[in-house]
């Protein structure tokens, strides 16, 4: 045992001291703090000052399309061939719109001719003005009242909740739920493939180099793959904890920096408006009903991230990662320990790397019904439960189900160790030879 903590420790150390082990470590709670942090400031400095040139041949939207703070029209007593020439000869116009004239009955021909390419919004506040403009028409040439439509229109909310074994509900969202499962499948699938082929590619490594006749002279293969795959195991572990600590860091600190800017622009205005503000798409709401429904959906969302137990979802995270990690790697190191160099571990990586990968595409079809047949047991089943069981934990767990899970995944790491084990000590000193499953079932067999 005093061996392979020699290893482990040989392992980690050797590894957290590498640059590209600093740099990782560092540069990823930046990504993700800039995942988080960006889209907010191109938000905040989002300018989609537009001067447009209205040109209707229809008559209809004279004077009816309506300015807002970045867009401004302008109906000038001009052909649409003098419009253009405005547009590339003075710097005050960036695009001519065109309405023709049959615009109620082929309304597919509206142009926005443009010098400077107009953003998004830009796009779709016309073409939201003008599709609203030309229903209300449509209503009002067939004698219907527009009011009538509108106390017609009802929207329906549905209020989830999740009833336990006592018969007690909880408020849940399901949208939110799948968010968190799919993000937390997905940086398991991450890491499992990250860590695994770092033990394989260090297996080649030392083999290619003969280092290992040296090591095995000192300590049993069984106890070298273990040392080998514990270290890389704590490496990604420390990797991860050290990601988790510097993002939630990053993001806090950037999120006060940018409220404390936005407040001297626009005094009493929180970052949660800003991000409601700037994706709105509905000109025709009026500012108060608006805010009201931004904040009305801010206290939903964070009343629905309340209910997630994100202990269970962390401590459970940390579990899959590891064991799930562990299994594979046990796997990656046998076939590291079975071919001379990387090239030749395609042919054995097949199979490993199936069931992962059909997890991770299966965890698509699991969120969309996480208490089916199907999702418990590929929940259940080692190879594929540390991304199944991520998925289906957010949605509502019972404890005898990921008991029985966890259990199974660690009886899974010791029987895939054992395989493993059996491969690696012959492989580990077995040169010049191109194998094949044949022989590696003689491998497993011998004694």
């Amino acid at each position: 045992m005093n061996k392979i903590g020699l290893i482990i420790q040989r392992e980690y150390l050797t590894r957290v001291r590498k640059k590209s082990f600093i740099i990782m470590t560092i540069l990823g709670p930046v990504l993700m703090a800039a995942l988080f942090i960006v889209p907010i400031w191109l938000a905040m400095n989002e300018d989609d000052e537009a001067n447009i040139l209205v040109i209707d041949d229809s008559f209809l939207f004279t004077e009816r399309l309506t300015d807002t703070d970045n867009i401004h029209f302008s109906f000038p007593q001009a052909s649409l061939d003098s419009a253009k020439n405005s547009v590339l000869a003075s710097d005050d116009y960036d695009a001519v719109l065109y309405i023709h004239r049959e615009i109620l009955s082929t309304p597919q021909g509206i142009q926005l001719i443009y010098d400077k390419q107009p953003g998004i919004n830009v796009i779709r506040y016309i073409e939201n003005t003008i599709s609203n403009d030309l229903e209300k028409w449509k209503l009002a040439k067939s004698g219907i009242d527009q009011a009538t439509i509108e106390a017609a229109k009802t929207n329906i909310k549905l209020v989830t909740k999740k009833l336990d074994e006592v018969g007690s509900e909880s408020k849940s969202n399901t949208e939110l739920s799948m968010i968190v499962g799919m993000f937390s499948g997905i940086l398991i699938y991450m890491f499992i493939f990250l860590y695994g082929v770092q033990v394989m590619r260090g297996v080649i490594e030392e083999k290619t180099n003969r280092i290992i006749e040296v090591i095995i002279s000192s300590v049993k293969p069984f106890e070298l793959m273990m040392g080998k795959i514990i270290g890389i195991a704590l490496v990604g572990l420390t990797q991860f904890l050290l990601w988790i600590v510097l993002s939630s860091t990053l993001i806090s600190v950037s999120r006060t920096l940018v409220e404390q800017h936005f407040q001297k622009e626009v005094p009493g205005t929180n970052l949660e408006q800003v991000m409601s503000s700037s994706q709105t798409l509905a000109p025709e709401l009026e500012e108060a009903q608006e805010a009201e429904l931004n904040q009305e959906a801010i206290n939903e969302l964070m009343a629905s991230i309340n209910t997630i137990d994100f202990p269970v979802i962390l401590g459970s995270f940390l579990f899959y990662f590891l064991g799930g990690y562990l299994i594979y790697s046990a796997l990656f190191a046998a076939v590291g320990s079975a071919v001379d160099n990387e090239a030749d571990t395609q042919q054995f990586m097949l199979p490993i790397t199936i069931p992962i990968i059909f997890s991770f595409v299966m965890a698509q079809v699991v969120i969309n019904n996480p208490e089916s047949p199907m999702s418990f047991w590929l929940s259940i089943i080692p190879f594929t439960s540390p991304i199944i069981m991520m998925v289906r934990i957010p949605f509502g767990v019972p404890y005898w189900e990921l008991g029985l899970s966890m259990a199974l995944l660690v009886l899974g790491f010791v029987g895939t160790t054992w395989v493993a084990g059996r491969i690696y000590r012959t492989g580990i000193l077995m040169y010049g030879k191109k194998i094949s499953y044949k022989e590696l079932w003689k491998w497993l067999r011998y004694h």
